[in-house]
């Protein structure tokens, strides 16, 4: 109840934040850390919330369910929303929130080989998954967007 009230201060108090951020870190949060969706589920779901089109970018894929041509062979899975403006600190504080509910999403771990800071990252961490997974969640900025990512790699990722 008191993070949640954190949550909606952080993102009531970023500057400028919009309605279109709120939704998208609410969409993030919400949808991207469950596995078994296909890439028409999430946009669905994230487009139920509101009924309307997407106002912001959706990145998904997961090739456990379907193929990716083209998509880096060491991550399994990505879904990645980007919107306008910067509003890292409300992005990051609904993470953590995200991270820290039961069920807890991993333990935090080292960053692996395939995943770097970037230009622009305000937060970036390996997260220790079951079956031998790693996940990497990534907050950052770029071309005046903030983007919040989750990719998860496959137990054998440090083989490819």
């Amino acid at each position: 109840m008191i993070r949640a009230a954190l949550i909606s201060l952080a993102l009531a108090g970023s500057a400028g934040a919009s309605p279109v951020a709120e939704s998208a870190i609410a969409s993030f949060t919400t949808l991207c850390f469950t596995a078994g969706q296909t890439a028409e589920e999430v946009r669905t779901n994230m487009q139920a919330r509101d009924g309307a089109p997407l106002p912001y970018t959706l990145i998904f894929w997961d090739t456990t369910l379907a193929p990716a041509p083209g998509m880096p062979e060491a991550i399994e899975r990505r879904c990645e929303v980007a919107f306008d403006g910067d509003h890292t600190q409300a992005a990051i504080a609904a993470l953590r929130e995200k991270m820290e509910t039961p069920p807890v999403f991993g333990s935090a771990t080292e960053l692996p080989a395939t995943h770097a800071e970037e230009p622009g990252t305000a937060f970036i961490e390996g997260r220790e998954l079951l079956g031998g997974r790693v996940a990497v969640v990534h907050v950052g900025t770029r071309a005046g967007q903030t983007f919040m990512a989750v990719d998860r790699l496959p137990a054998d990722w440090e083989a490819l």
